[in-house]
């Protein structure tokens, strides 16, 4: 008989992987303490902007017109215990106020409410990124509250979703990663994933420990990547040097590769960088604190880029931005996506504005979110309304809107035509012949 599969937590990674499962034809049942989500995700809505999920959702979701009626979703522990016979956990794993620690609460309910309903075999398995450990004691627990004991096992199955990508990387993984205590778990999970292995997908099985640590480290090794491309920006200020073409030269040897050599204001988002922080926790935690110090020095590099941002911008409109009107092109993160948490772009417009200027922000997908969470900047409906009466432009979001910017159109809205390219996006000459000053992080002036 197929399995028939949980998801518990319908956010960003439980939302995708749930409409992923039922595309791969499992029936799915989705489950979320938030009433309010479970209504819109029951009529086929997403609460967060992710290219192909809202398709890939109506396509499956029961009441929708034309679905197959795969997919579910409750706020009853009970309904699930009973449903399912793989239980993934997606909740989220923030970091602790005021501490860099992972904060377990969302995963230690999420198996303390489904346990006591779990009456017959079944494999409860984590996607969460937790700290190394947790597995462990969560399958005593798993084992402690069930009324199936030792039948209801506990897998750890990290997640590698990139925003933006979402879709794409759950159907069609790079990697599978499982940690398991026992050949049956190692056999459902085959099951579930048949479809990405047969296609390719690497499918890799370990234990406990080596599963949780793969998603940090993962995180901390491109972290490492993008704040040492940001370092070198720093010393080719000071040198005169370019970083983009240093970048370029360096990313031609295979050892070190292309990807994430592109200097500007650094990494944000939900994941990073509490990842590296809570990866810093755990290993103080576990006497193996000297190991991962380095991780202090990119946090500190990637957080220095913001405040450099705002140097730049300060010293391009005169040195005060008192009086002066400043235009944001970026709220996100990163493009692709509505998640503005810890973005770089937004700190930065905050920070601006603080120190006297008038601050308008645009983003094509992120404004709701970021009104939200900054309620005192001004935004605009485009990017050219942005731009009206702008000293200086700051792009900070690499969307593919603003890269097709028309200069000399955008140039007649503004106060003054200088740009500010704080992701190294932007063709400075392209820029510069329409009449523009272009500045950006690690470059020369011209």
């Amino acid at each position: 008989m197929a399995l028939k599969i949980t998801v518990i937590g319908t956010g960003y990674l439980g939302a995708t992987h749930a409409a992923a499962m039922a595309e791969l034809g499992f029936e799915v049942l989705g489950l979320d303490i938030v009433p309010e989500k479970i209504a819109m995700l029951s009529e086929g809505r997403v609460p967060m902007y992710e290219p192909g999920l809202e398709d890939l959702l109506k396509r499956h979701v029961a009441g929708v017109p034309g679905a197959t009626g795969r997919l579910r979703f409750t706020s009853s522990y009970e309904e699930a215990g009973q449903f399912g016979d793989v239980h993934f956990i997606c909740v989220n794993t923030p970091q602790k106020h005021g501490e860099y620690a992972c904060d377990m609460r969302h995963v230690d309910n999420a198996v303390e409410s489904l346990a006591p309903h779990l009456r017959r075999p079944a494999l409860v398995v984590g996607k969460s990124t937790v700290p190394v450990g947790s597995a462990d004691r969560l399958a005593a627990r798993l084992a402690e509250l069930a009324p199936a004991g030792a039948d209801a096992e506990l897998a750890w199955n990290p997640e590698f979703l990139r925003e933006g990508f979402a879709v794409e990387d759950t159907l069609h993984p790079d990697r599978i990663v499982i940690g398991v205590t026992s050949d049956k778990s190692e056999k459902v999970l085959r099951e579930v994933y048949a479809t990405p292995v047969a296609e390719g997908s690497p499918f890799v099985v370990t234990d406990f420990p080596t599963a949780e640590l793969v998603k940090t480290s993962a995180n901390s090794f491109l972290a490492t990547k993008i704040s040492f491309i940001n370092a070198m920006a720093e010393v080719c200020e000071a040198a005169g040097g370019d970083v983009v073409k240093l970048a370029e030269a360096i990313g031609y040897d295979e050892r070190i590769g292309k990807k994430f050599l592109r200097a500007g204001i650094g990494f944000g988002g939900g994941c990073l960088p509490k990842d590296i922080r809570a990866f810093m926790a755990r290993a103080g935690e576990l006497g193996a604190d000297q190991a991962l110090t380095f991780l202090r020095e990119v946090d500190s590099i990637n957080m220095r880029r913001r405040g450099h941002m705002v140097e730049l911008a300060r010293d391009a409109v005169g040195g005060s931005f008192l009086g002066k009107r400043v235009a944001v092109l970026g709220a996100t993160f990163k493009p692709d996506s509505d998640d503005v948490r810890d973005s770089p772009a937004l700190n930065v417009a905050g920070q601006i504005q603080l120190q006297g200027a008038q601050v308008t922000v645009f983003d094509p997908k992120g404004m709701e979110n970021a009104r939200a969470l900054f309620p005192t900047l001004a935004y605009a409906p485009t990017a050219l309304e942005a731009a009206r009466g702008a000293h200086a432009v700051l792009h900070l979001t690499e969307w593919r809107e603003f890269r097709e910017l028309d200069p000399v159109g955008l140039g007649e809205m503004v106060a003054e035509r200088r740009i500010l390219d704080g992701r190294n996006a932007l063709d400075p000459d392209y820029w510069r012949d329409a009449g523009w000053t272009y500045r950006a992080l690690g470059r020369p002036m011209a």
